[in-house]
């Protein structure tokens, strides 16, 4: 890049001549339009009024009425590794707005300096300082020292707004990082509660496996008498042997898996391995209570995502700016005043030792642009990504939420249903035992009666689960969680 140093304006040609430089300049200035994002929304959800009370507006800690949870989220907050991460680059971002506004203000730099030089004596300088006396019988210094200080300002004129707008770029990215943290406690907040109501969910599964365990080891014992009695066979002793070890094997597979969500929760809280603390008892019995998802327009202020692509689209925004305004000439002005002498006793005699300068500089590039047009282009296309990013933000959010409702009702009806079906098996269990020993039945029919009480049961435990899960993610998907 060749740019053109224009001190000083000697007269009204050279003014003109400038003039028409920047004419030039400024016409050759690429120019693009913006591409504008896509905000809109359905109305409404499907099937839904257009009421405006949202879940979202809901404290976490008013969502949530366990205290068990309610302790695990406050401690993860302060001890997430994760988010404590990002707490450190909402820092660094905050420190970014600060050094991008202090460019556009003025730089005031105290110096003080001390150099020596000899220069040859039969050179221009030496010959006319080995001739020369700076008062009578008083000779021109050899070496010649060199003693100055003073106080000097450099600022750069903003005025195509380049400085401020990447300081105002700065600051949409700060936001754009505070939104970030947001969404990564609602994350957090979500992926604890879904952490903790399946360990819950698996010590009910576990419960329900040692009641099923005493109710085949009742039945295991009865045909072992009737074996002895001669009214079973062996084989139907060894297929009852079989299905007990089986639920016992699947028990040790159950207590594993609770080990684990509990760890995953201790990392999660960012403490070592430890039993966590949570109240079992109840959990099929726990109410589900209602959502109110409000409108979809909504999403634009309650979701942290949204609201992140929406900064980084604004600085995208401001990022052109800045990069159109390099085509544009730069006005710089420097000035100083202090003291310089070749002795330090010198320094305080004034105005002879006084300095001072002022200089004003404008430089624009002239040849060879191609590094700022390509730094344009670059902004432009990072532009139209931010533009995407956006509305792929609004339409993600817009589907889970979409999702979560049809889920939420969904899995309302198929715990109606699942609640019926362990109903009526558990009631068969105690059928078939007493058709078993009358010997109107064989025995076969007892295990598969067991069997599918069994899976009913973990069945019913798990959509409850799923219950509980998705009111926590429709939750999230409404924007809840960080406040």
């Amino acid at each position: 890049m060749n740019n053109c140093r224009i001190p000083k304006i000697k007269s009204s040609s050279s003014l003109f001549v400038c003039i028409v430089l920047l004419g030039l300049l400024h016409s050759c200035v690429p120019s693009r339009s913006l591409k504008q994002e896509d905000k809109s929304l359905p109305k409404t959800y499907r099937s839904l009024s257009n009421d405006t009370l949202n879940t979202a507006k809901t404290k976490w800690r008013e969502f949530f009425s366990d205290p068990y949870l309610v302790s695990l989220i406050d401690t993860a907050l302060v001890n997430n590794q994760e988010l404590n991460i990002m707490l450190q680059q909402i820092d660094v971002a905050q420190n970014e707005v600060k050094a991008r506004k202090g460019e556009y203000l003025p730089f005031v730099d105290v110096k003080a300096g001390a150099e020596v030089e000899k220069v040859g004596e039969y050179t221009r300088n030496g010959a006319v300082e080995k001739n020369l006396n700076i008062r009578e019988d008083e000779k021109f210094p050899e070496p010649l020292t060199n003693y100055s200080t003073g106080i000097f300002a450099s600022w750069e004129l903003d005025v195509w707004k380049k400085l401020r707008n990447s300081k105002k770029a700065a600051v949409m990215e700060y936001l754009a990082t505070v939104e970030g943290k947001n969404f990564m406690v609602t994350s957090l907040i979500a992926e604890i509660a879904d952490s903790y109501y399946e360990l819950i969910a698996l010590d009910n599964q576990l419960a329900i496996i040692e009641q099923n365990l005493e109710i085949q080891g009742n039945a295991l014992r009865m045909v072992r008498l009737q074996k002895q009695a001669a009214r079973a066979t062996e084989l139907a002793v060894r297929r009852f042997e079989a299905e007990v070890l089986k639920n016992q094997s699947h028990k040790f597979e159950v207590q594993q898996q609770i080990v684990e969500t509990e760890n995953k929760l201790n990392f999660l809280i960012g403490r070592s391995p430890q039993r966590i603390e949570r109240n079992s008892e109840g959990f099929i019995e726990s109410p589900i209570d209602p959502i109110n998802a409000g409108i979809p327009a909504q999403l634009l202020q309650n979701r942290p995502d949204i609201r992140k692509a929406e900064f980084e689209l604004e600085a995208a925004k401001l990022d052109i700016k800045v990069a159109r305004a390099n085509f544009y000439p730069s006005i710089g002005i420097k000035a100083g005043v202090g003291l310089q002498a070749f002795k330090p006793k010198y320094l305080t005699e004034t105005p002879q030792s006084l300095l001072y300068s002022a200089v004003g500089d404008l430089v624009a590039p002239l040849i060879n642009r191609n590094a700022i047009k390509a730094e344009y282009n670059t902004a432009n296309a990072r532009q139209v990504q931010a533009v995407y990013e956006y509305e792929k933000s609004i339409l993600q959010g817009y589907i889970e939420v979409a999702n979560q409702l049809s889920n939420i009702e969904n899995l309302k009806k198929t715990y109606d249903l699942k609640a019926q079906q362990v109903e009526a098996l558990t009631e068969s269990i105690n059928l078939s035992t007493q058709l078993f020993q009358s010997a109107r039945i064989e025995y076969i029919e007892v295990l598969f009666t067991q069997r599918e009480a069994l899976e009913s049961k973990m069945e019913l435990v798990e959509t409850k689960r799923d219950q509980l899960v998705a009111r926590v993610d429709i939750y999230k998907a409404l924007g809840g969680g960080w406040n």
